[in-house]
C-alpha cells in the first residue's frame, strides 16, 4: 500500500500546492477562476478529444460496464435521497445531496491521475464514467430540481438540458473525438503533437486549480458533509464494485470503474448548487472534507483493486 500511496502522493501534493498558493494570496481568487477556465476549455478538452479520437469505440462502450456503473451509482444516489428525506429535507435538497454521493472529480482529477497510474488503457473506461456522470446524472438532478420548482415537468426542460450539454466543453470534446474515431479519421502528426503538448498542461493545471478552489471553503454543517463524504468515498466504490462483480465486468475496466467511483466530490456539484441556490454550504463542505480524506481512501481503494 505504501508504494501506491507514494504514487498518488504527487497528485495530491499538486492540489496542496494550489491550496497553499491561493491561501497565501500569491495566487488570488480571480487567477484561480481563470486557471480553472483555461484548463476546462483547453488542456482538458484537448486530452479528452485525443483519447476519444484515438480509441476504438469498443474500448469505450461496453454494455456491462455501463449497466454496472449505473446500477451501483443509482443505488447510492437513491440512498442519498432516502437519507435526505428521512432528515426532513425537501426533494430538491435531498437530490443535491445524492448528487454529492455519486459525482466524483473525474474530469479534473480522475482522467489525469488514473491514466497516469493505470496506463493509457484506462482512458476508455474513465471516459465512459465521465460521460455517464455528465449526461445521465446531470440530467437527472436538473430535471428533479426544475420539476420541483415548477410543480411538474415541462417541455422547456428539454431545451435547457440540451443547451447545457452543448455548452459543456468536456462533452463536446469527447463527442467530437468519438465521431473522429467512428469515422476512422487519421490525426495528422502536427495535430497530434499539438494536442499532446496542450494536454500536458491538463494534469498540473487541473490539480493546482482544485487546490486553489478549496481556499475559502469551511466545514460548515460538518455532520451532513461527513455523511456525504463517507457515501462518496466508501459506499459509492463499494456499490460499484459489487455491481461490476455481479454483472461480470472484465477485471481491468472494473478496477478503473471502482477507482473512478472512489474519487472525492466534484467541484461542478458546487457550481450546480450555487446555480440553483440549494445546499451550497453542505456541498462546499463535502468537497473540502472528501478531497482531504481521499488522500488516504483513494490509496486504500487502489491497493484493494491491485490486490483482488
Amino acid at each position: 500500500m505504501l508504494a501506491i500511496f507514494l504514487k498518488t502522493l504527487p497528485f495530491f501534493m499538486l492540489i496542496g500546492l494550489g491550496w497553499a498558493a491561493a491561501r497565501t494570496r500569491f495566487f488570488p481568487p480571480e487567477a484561480a477562476a481563470w486557471l480553472t477556465k483555461f484548463v476546462f476549455y483547453f488542456p482538458l478538452s484537448a486530452m479528452l478529444f485525443r483519447f476519444a479520437a484515438t480509441l476504438e469505440i469498443n474500448a469505450i462502450w461496453d454494455p456491462r460496464f455501463v449497466a454496472a456503473y449505473l446500477a451501483g451509482s443509482l443505488l447510492i444516489w437513491a440512498l442519498g435521497v432516502a437519507v435526505g428525506k428521512w432528515r426532513g429535507l425537501p426533494i430538491s435538497e435531498a437530490a443535491m445531496e445524492a448528487h454529492c454521493c455519486v459525482i466524483g472529480n473525474t474530469g479534473f482529477l480522475g482522467v489525469p491521475m488514473l491514466v497516469a497510474l493505470m496506463g493509457e488503457a484506462a482512458a476508455g473506461p474513465v471516459l465512459m464514467v465521465l460521460i455517464i456522470d455528465l449526461v445521465v446524472f446531470s440530467t437527472l438532478i436538473t430535471v428533479i430540481i426544475t420539476a420541483a420548482r415548477q410543480g411538474g415537468l415541462r417541455l422547456s426542460i428539454a431545451g435547457r438540458l440540451l443547451r447545457g450539454l452543448i455548452a459543456n466543453p468536456m462533452i463536446v470534446s469527447m463527442g467530437l473525438g468519438l465521431i473522429w474515431s467512428a469515422w476512422s479519421l487519421p490525426l495528422p502528426d502536427p495535430a497530434y503533437e499539438f494536442l499532446t503538448i496542450l494536454s500536458a498542461a491538463a494534469t498540473p493545471g487541473a490539480l493546482f486549480a482544485i487546490g486553489a478552489s478549496l481556499v475559502g471553503r469551511k466545514a460548515e454543517r460538518p455532520v451532513a458533509a461527513i455523511w456525504l463524504s463517507f457515501a462518496k468515498l466508501i459506499l459509492h466504490p463499494a456499490s460499484v464494485a459489487i455491481a461490476a462483480l455481479s454483472l461480470g465486468v472484465a477485471p481491468f475496466p472494473a478496477g478503473v470503474m471502482i477507482a473512478a467511483a472512489s474519487l472525492p466530490v466534484a467541484g461542478n456539484v458546487y457550481m450546480l448548487a450555487q446555480y440553483f441556490g440549494i445546499a451550497v454550504q453542505r456541498v462546499s463542505s463535502s468537497i473540502l472534507i472528501s478531497t482531504a480524506a481521499s488522500i488516504l481512501t483513494v490509496t486504500v481503494v487502489l491497493h484493494l483493486i491491485e490486490r483482488f
